[in-house]
């Protein structure tokens, strides 16, 4: 067995006391006592969790996977919050390789930002995959705001000055990337085209700290951090720090259990966001669970709170069908209640006092699960968004971001959500779709019992 399998879990009681041994021999690995990995969850999951059902009329145009329209696919949105006017607030999601695209509180498109080459000599056009908001970066004697991009096809981030009321409101995103960044987890250009390349992200501005950036790997179990900083005449990134996850874990019936992924793929992870306030950094690893890691990396161990449904399930990938399918068709697992694979989008809804809310989205079906922000992060339930009024509703999303500020009419907050496929009546015969969805917060709160607050959350400018 080695480190990799070992981790230790919150809320699998029974898995953790039928595999004891298996736990002594994690924790002799990880340095603890056995004592360490098999102790009790002091929290429970509700065995039957809340569920509700809320709607949303508000979506944003259809993006198309097709020539026509750019190869265009939804993936992520991150919100940003005017300082002064909460109605000039934006809403940025990333296209892949039809790149970015920025939106008002209303749904209309302000702007549409081709995927450009990287500014580096071997310099690819990008695929813009994930998006975060950097509050009150240093940039050019002043503090600017930024949208912080992963770049697939370049193994690095890229970054856009924000200014919706600037010399042209019509262009409020500028790219202002630094030349020659760094690949993030790749050696050389060959192994860039590989594709196991930066993936999901996340902003982490810490009180009285510099501003970093938390970066997942496509196709394995890795997380990278690296600090922004001003560099020739842009922003780049420096001091990278990687961490594996563990992509295997032992089983009460004396297994292994290890992910199926088709050959040279391990288990990613993508959706990532970090609690500004404490440091912890929740990942979703699409088909294992959820995961809390405290920042800098080594600073503790990785806790897995939540996993998915099928969490130890064999299956066996078929070369023929590009599938994995279980090896034992009655096999039932050591899964959790909520999350159907993949785990995908994670955001955090702040309340005063380290309080406040999880969200994670639960792509296989079609759902989203809520977490308490404190504590052991305590399961209280899920929720689906039905559309209305012309809106259709939430399918296999993929990210998703949640603000507990005002933001126009949103008063008590706002969660935007990736949407595939987009199936509504404006949508054109035959083509691949995809949109986000804009839900208000108080009527999320409504449906499962959530308290709603709107200080200053994660944004720094406001204390």
């Amino acid at each position: 067995m080695s480190s990799a399998g070992c981790v230790k879990v919150i809320g699998m009681n029974s898995l953790l006391t039928g595999s004891l041994a298996a736990a002594a021999a994690c924790a002799l690995l990880l340095g603890g006592s056995a004592a360490a990995v098999a102790a009790p969850s002091d929290r429970p999951e509700p065995a039957a969790p809340l569920f509700a059902t809320v709607t949303t009329d508000n979506e944003t145009p259809a993006l198309y996977d097709d020539d026509e329209g750019g190869n265009a696919v939804g993936d992520d949105p991150a919100i940003w919050v005017h300082p002064g006017d909460t109605d000039a607030s934006l809403v940025i999601v990333t296209a892949k390789e039809g790149g970015l695209r920025v939106y008002d509180l209303a749904d209309d498109e302000l702007q549409s930002l081709p995927a450009t080459a990287a500014p580096r000599a071997d310099g690819a056009v990008g695929r813009y995959n994930n998006v975060d908001i950097a509050y009150g970066i240093e940039f050019g004697g002043e503090r600017v705001d930024v949208a912080v991009v992963s770049d697939r096809y370049n193994d690095q981030l890229r970054f856009f000055t924000i200014d919706p009321v600037g010399a042209d409101a019509a262009t409020p995103l500028v790219e202002v990337t630094a030349p020659e960044q760094a690949f993030l987890f790749s050696p050389d250009r060959a192994t860039v085209d590989e594709e196991h390349t930066a993936y999901g992200l996340a902003v982490w501005q810490p009180k009285g700290g510099a501003a970093s950036v938390v970066v997942t790997q496509e196709g394995a179990p890795m997380l990278a951090t690296a600090r922004i900083v001003e560099v020739a005449g842009g922003l780049g990134y420096t001091d990278v720090a990687t961490t594996e996850i563990p992509s295997s874990f032992p089983l009460p019936d004396g297994t292994t259990w290890t992910p199926c992924n088709e050959p040279g793929i391990g288990p990613q992870l993508e959706g990532v966001t970090v609690d500004q306030r404490s440091g912890v950094l929740y990942a979703g690893q699409e088909d294992v669970g959820l995961w809390r890691v405290q920042l800098p990396f080594g600073s503790d161990e990785p806790k897995l709170i939540d996993r998915v449904k099928d969490f130890g399930i064999h299956d066996a990938y078929d070369p023929e069908t590009e599938e994995c399918e279980p090896v034992d068709p009655e096999a039932t697992g050591f899964g959790g209640s909520v999350l159907e694979a993949d785990a995908e989008g994670v955001d955090l809804y702040y309340g005063p006092r380290g309080t406040g809310y999880l969200i994670v989205s639960s792509q296989g079906d079609d759902t989203f699960a809520v977490y308490q922000r404190q504590g052991s992060n305590r399961l209280i339930g899920s929720f689906r968004v039905d559309g209305v009024d012309g809106a259709d509703e939430i399918n296999g999303s993929d990210g998703l971001a949640v603000t507990n500020r005002p933001v126009g009419d949103y008063q008590q907050g706002l969660l935007v959500t990736h949407d595939e496929p987009e199936t509504g009546a404006d949508v054109a015969d035959g083509r691949d779709a995809t949109n986000f969805s804009y839900v208000a917060w108080d009527d999320i709160a409504a449906a499962l019992g959530l308290t709603v607050s709107t200080a200053a959350g994660n944004d720094p400018r406001f204390g």
